[in-house]
């Protein structure tokens, strides 16, 4: 059996958010398009002979008991797998905290694959996102692994495979917005009919016919600096620029690597906004 595993944990980003109902259980209904990039949190897993569970992070924000969302993942497949081991949970951050990029839930699915492998549990992806999805609507997407359709709260799946890669820059300017109360003042307003969805793009300029986020009705104007990223990327050259999730976080599409690097280098001039580059995967 394996004792240590070192995974890569993905951002994503949302090309479209939908959000089309209010539940009865207080979620809302959805449909988004979800994109990993290779701005990646690392997470190494270690197996301990003693029972216990340990997270160590040392990042602002993000808890490392029983709070975070890695630990209950850990839990669940030790409860699981009735092995009597603890594991050790060490996340080097890379993906800023609260930043509508999913850290947080790449960070418990890469523990979900990971323990399935320590613990030799053979668990297929399907129940991994079953109990991911307990823990948290976007982890199954990043157990799945692939660009997908995601609805319902966002898991229900369906791989979409005709979208180009492309370069994205992506700018968080590090002002915090709860994604509770975004949710709580989004105003849902009656569709006519949902926008289709291609079933393949041309190029990246092609992508920005079905980037659009229900979010950012909220989101902009109580942060106005957001629209501000927006119309700085486009300025810099990207297709086009877009809110990802309940924000903070702005992206801007690049065609090829050298232009994104240049947008992002003309962004690092605001000291405290938090400025990537990264390819989609």
């Amino acid at each position: 059996m394996l004792q240590a595993v070192v995974l890569q944990a993905p951002a994503k980003v949302n090309y479209r958010l939908d959000v089309l109902s209010r539940r009865p259980d207080g979620y809302h209904e959805l449909r988004m398009i979800m994109q990993r990039v290779n701005l990646c949190d690392q997470v190494r897993l270690q197996l301990r002979e003693a029972p216990g569970i340990s997270v160590s992070c040392g990042k602002e924000g993000v808890p490392e008991g029983e709070g975070n969302i890695a630990w209950k993942a850990a839990k669940a497949l030790l409860e699981l797998s009735g092995a009597g081991v603890g594991v050790g949970i060490a996340i080097e951050k890379r993906i800023p905290v609260a930043a509508g990029l999913g850290g947080g839930s790449s960070d418990c699915a890469a523990v979900l694959l990971g323990l399935n492998e320590l613990l030799g549990l053979g668990l297929s992806c399907e129940r991994l996102m079953e109990i991911g999805v307990t823990l948290g609507a976007d982890v199954p997407f990043f157990v799945f692994q692939q660009t997908a359709l995601a609805e319902g709260i966002g898991e229900r799946l369906t791989p979409l495979t005709g979208l180009p890669s492309a370069w994205v820059v992506l700018v968080n300017p590090n002002v915090p917005v709860s994604t509770a109360w975004v949710y709580k003042n989004l105003q849902l307003t009656q569709r006519e009919r949902l926008a289709t969805i291609p079933d393949s793009f041309k190029d990246v300029a092609s992508l920005c016919a079905i980037l659009s986020n229900d979010l950012e009705n909220v989101t902009i104007p109580a942060f106005p600096v957001i629209d501000e990223i927006k119309r700085e990327l486009i300025a810099c050259g990207a297709h086009c620029s877009l809110m990802s999730g309940s924000g903070p976080t702005v992206f801007g599409l690049f065609s090829d690597e050298a232009t994104a690097r240049t947008a992002a280098d003309a962004l690092q001039r605001h000291a405290d906004w938090f400025v990537a580059v990264a390819e989609t995967v």
